[in-house]
């Protein structure tokens, strides 16, 4: 299904994955909505879409507030006309033990990265629902299923997002309704959410390797939006991850207990009293896409080519092992 010439509006749009996101889907052809606090990063994103010849709607907006994601929506149609996919990217998270995260944080990081998620979602059903159409593509994370050290914080949130995606699916097939759910569940990536996330650790943070370059996320995001499926893993350690945890939930407890602090850390010493994080206020500057790893980030999926080209894969391994069973026959008969 090609949705070129449409309209796609995306929370979370001026860094990161989201970012990447608006660079991708202008690519293709859709007019694009950006929803981000950081208004200097938003204008910096729309110029990029405008370079690729479509056109752009900034509609500032902290999505933990549902008044001021119900108005970006409006200002996006006003704007660019009916959305046609509504993309949800936003996250903020705290790297720290649970015993350390305060009420305070925890309550703002559920307010973002689940409540916003939420808040997106309905805004885009008050839309799609009347006019039976429309694709809603959730970004979340290999963390939905398998919590991991240090980051409770988010994983609460995205399993909560999982769990309330689950029941709106069985409320559109109870309508009858068109309207279709897509959760893209994502391995780590090299954004500046690392540089920015309030932490308690001395050492930068980092993305649990392998790590891989946002436009991966992006060009998922984009086929999910064009071809929506319930689920879309996206890299083998997302699939290892959902599916370890599935068979030996207890197991993971202990190797992730033993491996993925250090695992979250890179060499470069920080103050955590000191470092400017994201949590409450959008940070200054542009950095773009991409965080401070590009020299150990990967920037193709092998695991995703072949979640998103299954017929291929499938000739391609009937014909390998046509092939296989034809050279085992001419040896034989060589013999």
């Amino acid at each position: 299904m090609s949705l070129e010439g449409k309209v796609v509006a995306i929370t979370g749009a001026s860094a990161g994955i989201g970012r990447a996101c608006v660079r991708e889907f202008a690519a293709r052809g859709y007019d694009v909505g950006l929803i981000a606090r950081g208004r200097d990063r938003l204008d910096a994103a729309a110029a990029e879409v405008r370079e690729a010849g479509r056109r752009a709607c900034v509609a500032p907006a902290d999505v933990a507030d549902a008044d001021a994601v119900e108005a970006a929506a409006r200002e996006i149609e006003e704007t660019l006309g009916e959305i046609d996919v509504w993309v949800n990217v936003a996250m903020t998270a705290v790297l720290a033990e649970l015993w350390d995260c305060t009420p305070e944080e925890l309550l703002r990081v559920t307010q973002v990265t689940y409540l916003g998620s939420i808040h997106g979602i309905q805004a885009a059903l008050r839309r799609f629902r009347p006019r039976d159409r429309g694709v809603i593509v959730q970004v979340g994370s290999a963390l939905s299923r398998r919590g991991i050290p240090l980051q409770s914080s988010y994983c609460g949130a995205k399993h909560a997002v999982k769990g309330a995606l689950d029941s709106l699916r069985a409320e559109l097939i109870d309508e009858g309704s068109n309207v279709k759910v897509s959760l893209v569940q994502l391995p780590g990536h090299n954004t500046p959410q690392f540089d920015w996330v309030r932490t308690r650790l001395h050492r930068h943070p980092q993305p649990v390797p392998p790590i891989y370059q946002p436009e991966v996320a992006a060009r998922a995001i984009a086929w999910a939006a064009e071809h929506p499926k319930r689920e879309l893993w996206v890299g083998f350690p997302t699939v290892y991850t959902i599916l370890g945890e599935r068979v030996a939930s207890g197991l993971m407890d202990r190797y992730l207990g033993r491996t993925n602090i250090k695992a979250q850390e890179a060499a470069e010493p920080i103050d955590p009293a000191t470092r400017k994080d994201n949590l409450f206020e959008p940070p200054p500057g542009d950095p773009g896409a991409h965080g401070m790893f590009d020299d150990k980030a990967h920037g193709r999926s092998p695991q995703l080519w072949l979640a998103t080209h299954k017929p291929l894969a499938a000739a391609a391994g009937a014909g390998a092992a046509l092939a296989a069973t034809q050279l085992a026959r001419l040896a034989r008969n060589h013999k």
